[in-house]
């Protein structure tokens, strides 16, 4: 494994220091991007993560030169004791970056709770301003709770908070205007994701955002049931019950693939976006 300032390099030379964790496949939404409107055949409960062994992980991907971490979903805030597993990676000595992506329905209640527990940062994913359409993309959300959730984000100083818009093609397209005046008049930062195709292998680069980005690409990703994965869209994955954490990023990395192509194994509300 080489390094170059205390991260380790793929055999692109891309500096990998970001490790992506999803803790939960499950979600209090229904997306009509992410997730079928029948609902999603769960992982056991025996086979997601506990904390200690997502802890274990990034101790390891620590000593690789990992200092970035994101904690993801399906929707992360409906696992019990989240803001536990926040106190645990805020005290792991090298982590300088500690955030999550959210849908923002339960933000309001948990805010000040991750903030006091070490969390820095918050995305919340806010695809339109228009409540009735905000029920139609996310198949019956309350688009007042993420509203609230964005002011708790703010008052409790989870800065920088951003916002994660999902666009067909655009950010012109209306639904997107208006996120992008909001957060306008909030001060936050809004990225427009394309939206993406997992199994047809169709993504584009984040707007006003670093992902997508194959040539810069600087992540691993955890999945809940113990995968770690060199890509999203990549079929790839080790296991970090069966071969330990330390040779699970080790074969990641080596496998890291120049380009993202496809993935015909998971889905979003798996893999954390």
């Amino acid at each position: 494994m080489r390094k170059e300032n205390g991260w380790m390099l793929d055999r692109f030379d891309r500096a990998i220091n970001y490790l992506r964790i999803s803790v939960t496949d499950r979600c209090n939404l229904r997306c009509t991007y992410c997730m079928p409107a029948g609902g999603i055949e769960l992982i056991s409960h025996d086979d997601i993560l506990r904390y200690d062994e997502i802890i274990e992980v990034i101790l390891a991907a620590v000593g690789f030169g990992v200092d970035k971490v994101r904690i993801t979903g399906g929707e992360p805030l409906v696992r019990k004791g989240v803001p536990d597993l926040v106190r645990m990676i805020s005290g792991i000595s090298g982590i300088r970056d500690l955030s999550l992506t959210t849908n923002g329905i339960l933000l309001e209640k948990f805010a000040q709770e991750l903030k006091t527990a070490g969390l820095h940062r918050v995305n919340i994913s806010l695809d339109t301003l228009d409540p009735v359409r905000y029920a139609e993309i996310t198949r019956g959300g309350d688009l007042n709770q993420v509203l609230r959730g964005i002011d708790a984000a703010l008052e409790s100083g989870l800065w920088p908070v951003k916002l994660n818009c999902v666009i067909h093609s655009t950010p012109d397209e209306p639904d997107a205007r208006s996120v992008s005046e909001f957060g306008r008049l909030k001060g936050i930062a809004v990225r427009f994701i394309h939206e993406m195709d997992l199994d047809g292998g169709f993504f584009k680069p984040v707007i006003g955002g670093e992902g997508g980005n194959c040539s810069s690409c600087n992540r691993l990703r955890l999945t809940s049931n113990g995968l770690i994965k060199p890509c999203l869209f990549s079929n790839s994955g080790f296991s970090i019950r069966e071969l330990g954490p330390h040779k699970a990023i080790e074969l990641a990395l080596a496998n890291k693939p120049e380009c993202g192509s496809v993935n015909t194994t998971g889905e979003f509300y798996n893999l954390g976006g």
